[in-house]
């Protein structure tokens, strides 16, 4: 096949005429991003009620409306739809990905049809079109150049690449990448779904898979309804054996059902983690998803992009080495095509750090007047502008790769002394050179003459060199080392050059004793061989956006739970693909839609702060599931226990309901409040079940000592006084147990919660109120008790905190 662009998509420079258009149109479609059909907002709602959970919580209020507790259904009927609700709304965000990306497809084209030029909607481009891009443009499909003028192009969003590439004939250029200088024409090669965006799309569409605390959520709520199917049909047969009525059995069944699911759990996990939103706003920390609030606490790898994350996105001087420093500056300011205005910079991304760098160096009170230039090209490696001096002196300025610069100088200027340039001299520019380039800095010479009869660029005067690199971030070093101590590795993951991105890895103390490797290294490996050595990489140069997704997944396989910073539109695929994607807020639209948090500041100091907070959802997470298992537990061991004996059910469906929404909902949304452990950023991150071994067995002595405490003061009551007074006095005693046992959940912290003590005296005060008001006896079922009661009831529940030091002393 030729490698003649014109032949290979049957065009000419003059263009396709219209017929042609029209039949590739009808071929190759339109010039726009297509997406997968949405579901539909009413499939996605219902959609919702696919959760273990929810259905559980659906048969539990079913059951309680059947026998008649139209209060206990209502109750259980509007925890499920806040839950519903909150999952429809994070489902159809995500939605929105797709259609960010349709936006960033430039609106018009410029293109060259029967010879004729034209404005079209990029739209109507097809394949063979011939596009004439100009200066300050984005370009509006793939296409390979057929002319090229000094055309600079930033590829950034694309590839991650910090600088301007340079594009010469045969060259592709990549739809939405934004021309600096120059312009050029092509022939349009990929149009659609079939460009570098277009196959990025694709990726972002795909399902997004499930965040670690869905998955454990789930097992808990599998976990929780196998135990109570099986209870529940222990019971009820233990019950009909006994001779208990069918209906009495069905309600005894039912209630055992109710205490079994930990109605108040979705209710409070939700609320938690919208707190625990609320505060990571706060700290420029944006959450998308709800359950993904907790992730990044949980995540064991982080893979930063260098640019924009880790670095400035600014390429800066950073080094220097002059022989006439004032000399130096006129040049960088006058041998420069950029613009600076007070919020924005036009230009090359090296000529507007010169000018930056040299902007308060005023230098000579001269008044310079450019007359001509002769441009930057990849060939000469040097740009030569010339100016008169106050009207009437002519000066030649050039700047370029030192080396080059070096060979057309004879002379240096030692501030304002004309020398020869010695071989020392040459020894001396040649250590300097080194010593910047193996640094990574992009280096840069300087030299000008007084014009003469040869207005060339031979016989220059040298001045001085400039480093330049986009610089890591102050703050960013102090973010890593955080990482660190909290056992969470980061990975560097850029498309500039192995040089770069190992300076910059070194600098701020990511790359240590790991690898560095580039992006066709990668692809030489096997997904064996990958697989052996990928968590010894620490640094991944010259990456694409398809290698990046690769090193997500990979690391996803060694069981991390990976986050993936970003911002460009090449990031959307991974941040995808990663356990929580982390956009920046500077970056593209395409970024934000796909990950699931964003960092407003661009910083990545940001991230410690949110990985600070996670763990403190997370903890605070597996107090309260703690704390409400543990309360769902005692009333099944009591329940259990009473039925063996022989004797009544001490608790009847709605007070059952009381101690599971009610009187866990200010204790348990209280403890989602708690402050952050001591040692929480010194501690590895956790990827266990939110409830592991030691915590199960606390929860189920837990149970034990509350439910010996409930049935044996349960009985002693039954013996000296009536029935509802008996049933009453076990119900109070088990609600104290839980205000007790909240206390027992409470944080390790220097910043403790107030608001728990305030929910565990609300919740004691509304027991009161059930216990003693008329209208509120009927509905539950109780009967006023006194103060001795009172003091047996105290006494008995305190145990539990004695249970709960010993557990602590003996179980680690």
């Amino acid at each position: 096949m030729t490698n003649d662009p014109l032949s290979k998509f049957k065009t000419s420079e003059n263009g396709l005429d219209e017929s042609e258009v029209q039949k590739r149109q009808e071929k190759y479609g339109p010039n726009e991003l297509v997406e997968e059909k949405a579901k539909g907002p009413i499939f996605l709602f219902l959609e919702q009620f696919v959760d273990v959970l929810i259905a559980l919580l659906i048969i539990a209020a079913i059951a309680a409306y059947a026998i008649g507790d139209v209060i206990d259904a209502g109750v259980i009927a509007l925890a499920i739809l806040l839950n519903v609700i909150m999952g429809f709304i994070q489902e159809y965000r995500s939605q929105k990905a797709v259609e960010s990306l349709k936006t960033l497809i430039t609106k018009t084209a410029v293109v060259r049809r029967a010879g004729e030029i034209k404005t079209i909607d990029s739209k109507e481009l097809t394949i063979g079109d011939i596009v004439i891009l100009e200066e300050g443009i984005k370009i509006p499909a793939d296409m390979i150049l057929i002319e090229s003028n000094n055309l600079i192009v930033d590829e950034s969003s694309l590839t991650g690449e910090s600088e301007g590439v340079d594009k010469d004939i045969n060259d592709e250029a990549y739809m939405d990448s934004n021309i600096l200088s120059g312009n050029a024409v092509g022939v349009v090669s990929n149009i659609g779904m079939a460009t570098s965006i277009g196959k990025i799309a694709e990726v972002v569409q795909q399902e997004s898979s499930e965040t670690p605390l869905q998955r454990k959520v789930d097992r808990l709520g599998k976990s929780l309804s196998a135990i109570a199917i099986i209870v529940c049909i222990a019971v009820f047969i233990l019950e009909l054996f006994k001779g208990v009525p069918l209906v009495q059995t069905f309600m005894t069944a039912v209630s055992l059902a109710v205490a079994a699911i930990p109605e108040g759990l979705p209710a409070v996990l939700t609320l938690t983690l919208a707190l625990g939103m609320q505060q990571m706003a706060k700290s420029n920390a944006i959450v998308k998803k709800l359950l993904s609030v907790e992730t990044l606490g949980s995540c064991t790898v982080i893979c930063s992009d260098k640019t924009g994350t880790l670095t400035e996105n600014k390429m800066t001087v950073t080094d220097s080495f002059y022989y006439n420093e004032e000399k130096t500056a006129i040049i960088g300011r006058l041998c420069n095509n950029a613009i600076l205005r007070e919020n924005e910079s036009i230009g090359n991304s090296t000529d507007i750090a010169i000018l930056k760098h040299f902007e308060d160096n005023a230098g000579e009170n001269n008044t310079y007047e450019r007359v001509n230039e002769i441009p930057l090209d990849r060939s000469r490696k040097i740009m030569t502008t010339e100016y008169t001096c106050d009207g009437k002196n002519n000066i030649i300025l050039s700047k370029g790769a030192p080396e080059i610069i070096i060979s057309k100088c004879k002379h240096i200027d030692n501030e304002g002394t004309i020398e020869i340039i010695t071989p020392e001299i040459k020894e001396t520019l040649s250590k300097k050179i080194s010593e910047m380039t193996e640094n990574a800095l992009r280096v840069i010479g300087f030299a000008y003459k007084n014009k003469d009869e040869n207005p060339d660029e031979e016989n220059l005067i040298f001045t001085g060199l400039v480093g330049i690199i986009d610089p890591a971030k102050k703050s960013a070093e102090r973010a890593v080392k955080a990482c660190k101590k909290a056992g969470i590795k980061v990975v560097m993951i850029t498309g500039d050059h192995k040089k770069t991105a190992t300076a910059i890895a070194k600098d701020l103390k990511i790359l240590t004793t790991g690898k560095v490797i580039t992006g066709d290294e990668l692809d030489s490996l096997t997904d064996e061989e990958y697989l052996e050595i990928v968590e010894d990489i620490q640094v991944y140069a010259r990456v694409k956006p398809t290698q990046k997704m690769r090193i997500v997944e990979t690391l996803k396989q060694k069981d991390n739970i990976v986050s993936m910073t970003g911002d460009g539109v090449n990031d959307a695929p991974a941040l995808k693909k990663a356990s929580i994607g982390v956009a920046m807020g500077s970056g593209t639209d395409v970024a934000r839609e796909a990950a699931d948090m964003i960092i407003e500041d661009d910083d990545f100091a940001t991230i410690v702060k949110a990985i600070k907070e996670g763990r403190k959802i997370y903890d605070n997470i597996k107090r309260f599931v703690k704390f409400q298992v543990s309360t769902n537990v005692g009333a099944i061991l009591t329940i259990i226990a009473t039925s063996i004996l022989s004797l009544p059910i001490p608790f009847n469906p709605a007070q059952l309901l009381w101690i599971n929404i009610v009187m866990d909902g200010p204790p348990a949304q209280t403890l989602g409040l708690e402050g952050a452990e001591k040692d929480i950023m010194e501690r590895n991150p956790e990827n266990g079940d939110i409830l592991n071994r030691s915590v199960l067995l606390k929860i189920f002595i837990s149970g034990i000592v509350m439910a010996i405490g409930t049935v044996g003061v349960f009985i002693y009551e039954l013996n000296t006084t009536s029935s509802a007074k008996a049933m009453t006095v076990a119900f109070t005693l088990f609600v104290v147990y839980q205000l007790f046992n909240a206390y027992n959940c409470k944080a390790n912290s220097e910043s403790s919660s107030k608001y728990l003590y305030i929910g565990i005296i609300i919740s004691l005060i509304l027991q009161i109120l059930i216990i003693y008001i008329p209208q509120l006896q009927i509905i539950f079922k109780t009967t006023s008790i006194g103060l001795t009661d009172w003091i047996i009831i105290l006494i008995v529940a305190f145990t539990i905190i004695i249970a709960e030091k010993i557990m602590n002393k003996v179980i680690k």
